[in-house]
């Protein structure tokens, strides 16, 4: 793919990532997936290099670089076959989240061991009930006692939370009620795994990937009055710093998938032979495979543009520009991934060329962390100045 757009420090990082991932591979990432363990290896090697806290802020020992930085990690380590999706939750939602809003003391606990991957973070949004409506969250906090020094009881349930068996702790999104007016506001919160009263159990999913999914209660979780991130009124401003860089994320794990899919199809097409060229040579396999390469540049492109608005402070432009990126890296990602199956034919569906995962993996990226029709929906609103129909 071209990078010419790119800065060489960019260059040099999308090399030097893309060398990393080479190691590892597909072979290992399937490897982790069949024994039911965690890519811990290469989760510890790329945070020894610094790219897993390539984002955060240099002061917590993180590299001071940005989405633009994080997404190319994530990218190229995708592209390799090695994707490791707790990048999207760990340092690019959760890092940004507390490097952004939390207290002094927050950053000193979390940020340097975010960086080195000595601390995972998960992230609770999603509701069994709530779905994609962020306002029907229904997971509550409210203070036991009077004062700002009163401990916070939260009290809910979470669905769709990676990586909670690993993790130190999870970024609850809860509402805590505004006292003027009565209305419930959205307040992010740290809870411990260990935390009494917050139970979780793991999510049957047919999708095969290291990074577990779990359902969480919390039954009266009591919390310090520190756990609460940010200012309790700041509601949507903190969500949404760490819902833009998710969706850049996203963008990057689905980049990442489609490129590593196209590439062991152009590879086959180059070499299968039934007649007396490669079947590359035949404008039916050649064309669908130039389409899904174009998708992905331009998909690639607006994840840069999304990253690059949201790295200079643009929240606004940035949020426009991460939906549109997430939704076209994830059409991208999914009609590449079923464009090389096809290529292959019946070997696209065998364990050994290792893209019949890929048909299920590749629509996480249409459908987490918000579907496309949502995202539509945001365009149509937002952009286009479009009625709500909700």
């Amino acid at each position: 793919m071209s990078t010419v757009l790119e800065t060489e420090e960019h260059q040099a990082l999308r090399a030097a990532v893309a060398a990393l991932g080479k190691r590892y591979g597909r072979d290992y990432m399937t490897s982790v997936v069949r024994d039911g363990a965690h890519p811990r290896e290469l989760w510890a090697e790329a945070a020894k290099l610094g790219y897993l806290g390539v984002n955060l802020p240099e002061e917590y020992g993180g590299g001071g670089g940005g989405m633009a930085e994080l997404s190319i990690v994530l990218e190229e380590l995708g592209a390799a076959g090695s994707p490791l999706l707790m990048m999207v939750v760990s340092p690019a939602i959760c890092g940004t989240v507390i490097a952004r809003f939390g207290t002094e003391d927050q950053k000193r606990t979390w940020l340097p061991g975010l960086a080195d991957g000595s601390l995972t973070m998960a992230f609770g949004i999603t509701e069994p009930d709530a779905g994609s409506n962020s306002h029907r969250i229904t997971t509550t906090a409210r203070r036991d006692g009077s004062g700002p020094d009163a401990d916070w009881l939260l009290t809910g349930r979470k669905v769709f939370v990676s990586g909670v068996d690993i993790a130190d702790a999870t970024l609850i999104v809860g509402r805590t009620e505004d006292a003027r007016s009565g209305r419930l506001k959205p307040c992010l919160f740290i809870v411990p795994r260990d935390a009494p009263g917050f139970g979780r159990s793991q999510i049957d999913m047919e999708l095969q990937a290291p990074e577990k999914q779990f359902e969480l209660v919390l039954d009266d979780v009591r919390l310090p009055a520190d756990a609460l991130v940010g200012d309790e009124d700041a509601g949507l401003l903190q969500l949404f710093a760490g819902l833009n860089p998710e969706r850049i994320m996203t963008a990057a794990f689905g980049i990442g998938m489609g490129r590593y899919a196209l590439d062991r199809a152009v590879d086959y097409a180059k070499t299968r032979q039934v007649w007396k060229e490669p079947i590359g040579s035949h404008q039916a396999i050649a064309h669908p495979l130039a389409q899904a390469h174009i998708e992905l540049e331009l998909a690639r492109l607006m994840m840069q543009k999304a990253a690059r608005l949201y790295d200079d402070g643009d929240d606004i432009g940035a949020g426009e520009a991460a939906n549109m990126a997430k939704y076209a890296a994830g059409e991208a990602c999914v009609r590449a991934v079923d464009q090389a199956v096809h290529t292959l034919g019946g070997n696209g569906l065998t364990r050994e060329y290792g893209l019949a995962s890929l048909i299920t993996a590749a629509r996480v990226a249409r459908i987490a962390p918000v579907s496309r029709e949502m995202i539509l929906n945001y365009v149509s609103h937002q952009s286009l100045g479009l009625p709500k129909s909700y």
